[in-house]
């Protein structure tokens, strides 16, 4: 058995010499030569290029190492302990390579590279810095890792939107358009987005029955604003579908309470009544409702061929009431003339000879017997009227 043992640590390396499982010191790079009598002799090697010191399958923890033999290793070695309520912000050559959660513990090596842990308090203050932000942003290396997803809360607000901010299920703030991050350790965090901007809702395929028992399937469309994003989200939570639900709601009240005829006739007033009412409901959430109107009224297909029937038969009536009207004004021009001719010779030979004007423009050849003279005289007879 050698009594002496020769050890060489790199550059890049230090080591820990134990005997019988007790830390002696350090070992720095070089030849060392270890006596190995007086018990058992362990050498631990450790890459100091990795900056961070761990042990790995050692009997004692790097924490308790550190700690119970402070005074030879802190020359080597420098930790980081973090409370409950705090956050670290890992730098390295003055770039922010990592985020440490609460209750971590780091120890690095010293003079490898330049560490810095940023701590920060997070037991009252849960926003991260707008500078900071963008370096834990989601295109960042650092936003990317794990250890930021589970520490941040990273939220845009895009323009004509904003923000509600709860806290522990709280409401803490209104977010106006741009980006944040929060510190969600031992925290909820939750932000709401709110559209502000004009929004449309389709109410489609409604079965509903008419006053006088007609089903109908109706169409409705709407567009709303919100006006009070915390009024709406905090007492509605999804508003859009409390607005689906008053406005079905609304539509079969409205229709419910008309015949068929009055909806075809007037489908403006049910535009109107829906309005209303809904308007006067959506303003207690701060909801503003801009526009209502039935799109598209679908009957069924029996009552299709009815209403045409319906329709065929008024459009019948009507034409014969014309075609009547038409005649009666011609009986009674045929009439006046009549009259006329009656108590007017000289008008009776003219509307002959008007008639046989129209006969003989249709005939080729006449013949004429006893001169044009008979045929005159023969076709209208004239009686002198007795003289007065």
């Amino acid at each position: 058995m050698f009594i002496w043992k020769n050890v060489d640590i790199a550059d890049n390396e230090r080591a820990f010499l134990f005997r019988r499982n007790r830390f002696i010191r350090v070992l720095e790079p070089g030849r060392h030569r270890i006596l190995q009598l007086g018990g058992d002799v362990r050498v631990e090697r450790y890459d100091i290029s990795n900056v961070i010191f761990e042990r790995a399958n050692a009997a004692l923890s790097a924490k308790f190492l550190l700690n119970s033999q402070a005074e030879k290793l802190a020359p080597y070695i420098e930790s980081y302990d973090l409370s409950d309520t705090e956050v670290g912000l890992l730098y390295r050559d003055g770039r922010l390579v990592d985020i440490l959660a609460p209750g971590s513990f780091l120890p690095v090596w010293k003079g490898v590279e330049q560490v810095r842990v940023e701590i920060v308090d997070i037991s009252e203050q849960y926003t991260i810095d707008e500078k900071l932000v963008r370096l834990l942003g989601r295109g960042s290396r650092v936003g990317r890792s794990a250890a930021a997803g589970s520490a941040v809360q990273y939220v845009e607000v895009p323009d004509e939107h904003v923000g509600l901010l709860t806290v522990n299920g709280k409401l803490e703030q209104r977010l106006v358009p741009g980006s944040y991050g929060f510190w969600k350790c031992n925290r909820s965090i939750g932000v709401q987005l709110v559209d502000l901007r004009l929004q449309t809702v389709e109410v489609s395929g409604q079965e509903i029955l008419t006053k006088d028992r007609v089903s109908l399937r109706i169409n409705l469309s709407a567009s709303y604003k919100v006006l009070d994003p915390e009024k709406a989200v905090m007492k509605l939570g999804k508003y859009a579908e409390f607005i689906y639900r008053e406005l079905q709601l609304r539509l079969r009240e409205a229709v419910g309470t008309q015949s068929l005829d009055e909806l075809l006739e007037d489908k403006d007033s049910l535009n109107l009544g829906i309005a209303r009412d809904v308007r006067e409901k959506l303003a207690e959430y701060g909801i503003e409702i801009a526009t209502v109107g039935v799109k598209d009224i679908i009957l069924p297909g029996d009552m299709k061929q009815i209403l045409n029937q319906v329709v065929e038969a008024q459009k019948e009536s009507e034409a014969n009431l014309i075609k009547r009207r038409e005649e009666t004004q011609a009986m009674r021009s045929l009439h006046n003339t009549a009259k006329m001719m009656e108590n007017s010779p000289v008008l009776m030979r003219l509307k002959e000879l008007e008639a046989l004007e129209r006969v003989t423009a249709r005939i080729d050849k006449i013949s004429v017997y006893g001169g044009l003279e008979g045929v005159l005289n023969n076709l209208v007879k004239l009686q002198p009227s007795d003289a007065s």
